[in-house]
């Protein structure tokens, strides 16, 4: 059973955020201005390891070694392009690149091919998709996807410590539907990663593997897209997934809270009927947490509208140890290669989704996965 978790790259310095928040900003910023909005509410949520620059090879070094220790085999990279160059690399390019060295803890690109709001934070009429500003737009078309492919293919993809699923490299795109419609459908999109296929055969590095994540909450309205399966299968996706489970079952119209028992069993009735279809194969995720409060205007009512006003899941390391064995359990007959879990996720503080330790539950949901690993090895 492999773990991989998503691992969300703006806690460190990036030129373009200095742009629009200021010198030496990062999202740590965010996560020292949070507050409670609401009776209850566990805010501000504080990192053992204190607020770290990412793009530092200790830091990161860091990190890779606690990965390892409790049982998480891979770090999927958000990354980002636009504009025609990339952004918040430097903490996969300058900090984990180096860090990673002489390892062989593994790592993969999920390109978060969406556009760039102003929601860092974002007050409650602002974060309505008319009124939010959009920063940076993914601008993908066919007369610039071979750039893309290249620079992918060249700086990341011959790496010795790039993840491989069933001895393929492994390359997710997390908006299908939008890299599809804005290259104008969906032959076009086939042929676009048929190229992609072909260039990182020609370049010696063997095959790909192409996931699409079929959830995407940054859309005109945030819905469940797992229908969409076979005609991604037939544009050319090997696998599916999703990034979280935020929004995707009833227990979510709820607010300010919902109950986390309640919508991790909603998900795994979606996780299950996924496993059952034939059109490419599914990896199931477990979404560790989310609150996404810090991203909003502290100074605002705390209400019911628009990304980031959105309801809290609070993390809880049993149900997170039980949905992992649940999984185990629904996979069981799958080959090898499909036996993955991935988790939402290592870092990502500001949405509420981490493993990394903080100072409520220290190391205990990386200790339930230590756990769950060494159970399924014997």
């Amino acid at each position: 059973m492999e773990i991989a978790a998503y691992y969300f790259p703006n806690y460190h310095v990036d030129k373009r955020n200095e742009e629009f928040h200021g010198a030496n900003w990062t999202e740590w910023e965010l996560m020292q201005c949070a507050r409670p909005r609401f009776a209850g509410h566990r805010q501000p949520r504080v990192p053992v390891w204190g607020y770290e620059d990412e793009s530092i090879p200790e830091v990161m070094g860091k990190k890779i070694r606690t990965a390892q220790e409790y049982g998480v085999d891979v770090f999927v990279f958000d990354w980002y392009w636009y504009d025609g160059r990339t952004y918040l690399q430097r903490a996969l390019d300058e900090g984990f690149l180096p860090a990673v060295k002489g390892t062989d803890f593994k790592f993969a690109l999920m390109w978060a091919n969406h556009d760039w709001y102003d929601r860092h934070p974002c007050s409650f009429e602002n974060a309505k998709m008319e009124n939010c500003r959009r920063l940076y737009t993914c601008d993908i078309t066919m007369d610039n996807i071979s750039g893309i492919w290249d620079h992918l293919v060249e700086n990341y993809l011959g790496n010795e410590n790039y993840w491989k699923v069933d001895g393929k490299l492994y390359y997710s795109i997390y908006t299908p539907r939008l890299f599809i419609n804005r290259l104008g459908g969906a032959d076009n999109a086939k042929k676009a990663l048929e190229l992609f296929r072909k260039k990182v055969n020609d370049a010696g590095l063997g095959e790909l593997h192409l996931n699409a994540v079929m959830y995407d909450n940054l859309e005109s309205s945030a819905q469940n897209s797992m229908d969409q399966r076979q005609a991604w299968y037939d544009t050319g996706f090997d696998s599916f997934t999703n990034y979280n489970s935020s929004g995707t079952s009833p227990e979510w119209t709820k607010f300010p809270v919902v109950d986390p028992r309640v919508a991790a069993e909603e998900f795994t009735g979606i996780v299950a009927r996924n496993l059952q279809l034939d059109c490419g194969a599914f990896f199931p995720v477990i979404t560790t947490g989310f609150d996404s409060t810090p991203r909003t205007i502290q100074s605002d009512v705390f209400r019911e509208g628009c990304y980031p006003f959105v309801p809290v899941l609070e993390s809880d390391p049993e149900i997170f140890s039980e949905t992992l064995f649940t999984y185990a359990k629904l996979l069981k007959d799958k080959p090898e290669n499909e036996k993955i879990i991935f988790l939402n996720a290592w870092n990502e503080w500001t949405e509420g989704s981490y493993l990394e330790p903080d100072t409520h539950f220290g190391y205990a949901m990386l200790e339930k996965i230590k756990a769950f690993k060494n159970s399924v090895k014997s």
